[in-house]
């Protein structure tokens, strides 16, 4: 049931970009397991062995603190309509901040969106599918929006003030960084 494979193929590709919703997992040697669901149009592949996202400002920011030491990083996605399918990426990535100087190159991948706190630049050097048949289907209604209003009624400075308030330790009390100007 199961293939690997070396790299994003094609259909890979294909059918990353139909899913609405994926998964990210990451630790470190002695941390707690992240698995945080990600959505709006926040990946990229750009090429068989890269794919960025772009992670909006969230209640906490575990993936953050897991990269510093321990750059492994699995993303999940599930079929929750058509055929069935479960497509894995594992590798590493590294953090991109918004005060890095290759944030404007890699941000300009991306629509614009408020919240923007951190690029994840992930080397593929696994992809595994499974079939997916015990995924129930399930039917796509929309974004969510209340995300994208917050940040936006916030504007950039209560952003960034909100980054030190709640995003500068992870749930195991490790520092950090959140890129602020």
């Amino acid at each position: 049931m199961g293939e690997k494979y070396s790299e994003i193929s094609e259909k890979h590709e294909s059918f990353i970009e139909k899913q609405k919703i994926f998964f990210v997992g990451t630790a470190t040697a002695d941390s707690r397991i992240n698995i945080s669901p990600k959505g709006l149009d926040s990946l990229r592949v750009l090429s068989p062995n890269r794919v960025l996202w772009l992670n909006i400002t969230g209640s906490g920011n575990e993936t953050a603190a897991h990269l510093q030491s321990d750059e492994r990083m699995t993303v999940m996605f599930n079929a929750f309509t058509g055929p069935p399918m479960i497509l894995r990426l594992y590798g590493q990535a590294k953090m991109v901040l918004t005060s890095d100087l290759q944030w404007d190159a890699l941000y300009g991948l991306f629509e614009p969106i408020a919240g923007a706190r951190q690029i994840f630049d992930m080397h593929v050097d696994l992809v595994h599918t499974s079939c997916g048949f015990g995924v129930p289907l399930y039917d796509y209604q929309g974004e969510r929006t209340q995300l994208q209003a917050w940040a936006e009624h916030k504007g950039e400075a209560g952003v960034k003030q909100y980054w030190q308030d709640k995003n500068t330790l992870s749930l195991d009390g490790e520092a950090i960084p959140i890129g602020d100007d």
